[in-house]
């Protein structure tokens, strides 16, 4: 027997513990290189855990919702392995069941073999209601297979599945569910992505003075443009013109002629940061992550949206990595694609300002003494009042207003 193990991967510095998903492998189960065992959560992002080696999963070391830590063995595989209980697998289910009581003392119910005690209980089936065949009248796993009603049990890999403890489910218990009638309540615990978001809002309305401030936008330049050239844009570069890269390089524009917007807080010090990571919230089947365009002043539209892409991509498939997410000097965040009206973000530490974008709408507004309908966005920046005053940042979002309304500035840096 080859024994190899199944180590958490390297976490980042900013990543401390991660939580175990659902083993996709039980003990016995033919394992081959590289096949997914099982997936971690961290605050971040989900981490694949590929086998090191092909063989039979011998031992789960650490079950599901289990925390873990980097470098952690989690599991064994014996790489010399056939599809069969291995001997770790029967110490481990042996380790896990009470020592039957002796004959002379003890019920029917005492008296199962671990094996058969351990079938019975998936079953939901008691020991007492089993004829015993063995020593004294014990039951043997022979026994517990017999009195099964499922025949799928009778494989060997049904035993290899004891070790694993299933991942609990929240639901809502039934003593709760009886007394609240038609009233019934759910108590589900935080993912640990969900609890860091939480804690990350916090820390940033308490350690950071935010303000908003607003300005609407009359998008119909920027539509027309993209009505224009999208046909020739997608044909060329093999991804749409969305209007988010328009506010990418807009912000970008205000960043550079506003530098402190661009900059963070370190203590005493302000970071002025000399390139220009956006960050992107995205939201994804776990939660919004903020995944980072970084030198987004160095890109093009087409580099921009397709970085854009793969990130909703990565974040449906929940494959957003650590370095994705790390770093960033401002972020965007477009509730308008769900209909949001108007909002008031929150920083994303420890960034300093951060910008909404909305839904854009048909509104009717006033154009030389005339009231004229335009297709209105209303965007809203909120920005750390500590470093930041309200010239540079009102400033900053005219500046991405203007440049929106005339967005042949954005092609000449003007």
């Amino acid at each position: 027997m080859a024994i190899i193990e199944v180590k958490v991967p390297q976490l980042s510095e900013s990543v401390s513990e991660g939580t175990l998903l659902t083993w996709k492998k039980k003990p016995g189960e033919v394992v081959a290189m590289d096949e997914i065992l099982i997936e971690i959560e961290t605050d971040k992002v989900v981490l694949e855990v590929p086998a090191p080696s092909a063989g039979v999963m011998a031992q789960i070391v650490k079950n599901d919702g289990e925390s873990v830590a980097s470098e952690e063995v989690i599991a064994r595989i014996d790489s010399e392995g056939t599809a069969q209980v291995s001997p770790l697998e029967v110490k481990a289910v042996v380790a896990d069941v009470p020592a039957p009581a002796a004959a002379t003392g003890g019920s029917k119910g005492d008296i199962a073999m671990p094996a058969a005690a351990k079938l019975l209980a998936e079953k939901g089936l008691a020991a007492t209601d089993v004829a015993g065949s063995g020593k004294d009248g014990r039951v043997t796993k022979g026994d517990a297979l017999a009195a099964s009603a499922k025949p799928a049990v009778a494989a060997p890999v049904a035993v290899a599945a004891a070790p694993a403890v299933a991942k609990p489910l929240p639901a809502v218990a039934a003593p709760v569910a009886a007394n609240l009638g038609d009233r019934p309540e759910q108590r589900v615990p935080m993912t640990r992505l969900r609890a860091r978001v939480a804690e990350r809002l916090l820390q940033s309305q308490s350690t950071n003075a935010i303000l908003t401030t607003f300005n609407e936008v009359n998008m119909a330049p920027v539509m027309e443009m993209r009505k224009k050239f999208q046909e020739k844009f997608e044909k060329e570069h093999g991804v749409k013109l969305g209007f988010m890269s328009f506010f990418v390089k807009a912000a970008v524009a205000a960043l550079k002629k506003f530098p402190v917007l661009n900059a963070s807080v370190d203590g005493n010090d302000i970071v002025y940061h000399g390139y220009f990571d956006i960050g992107i919230a995205v939201g994804s089947p776990r939660g919004l992550v903020v995944p980072i365009i970084r030198n987004a002043d160095q890109l093009s539209f087409a580099d921009i949206e397709k970085k854009i892409a793969e990130f909703g991509q990565k974040a449906k498939e929940g494959k957003i990595s650590l370095d994705d997410l790390s770093g960033g000097t401002f972020s965007i965040s477009n509730g308008g694609t769900f209909g949001s009206m108007l909002s008031t973000p929150i920083i994303n530490p420890p960034q300093s300002a951060i910008l909404g974008v909305h839904a854009t709408k048909d509104r009717a507004v006033v154009e030389n003494g005339q009231v004229v309908v335009r297709p209105i966005n209303y965007l809203a920046m909120s920005y750390d009042h500590r470093i930041i005053d309200g010239r540079e940042a009102v400033l900053g979002l005219v500046t991405m207003k203007e440049a929106l309304e005339d967005p042949a500035r954005l092609l000449f840096d003007i």
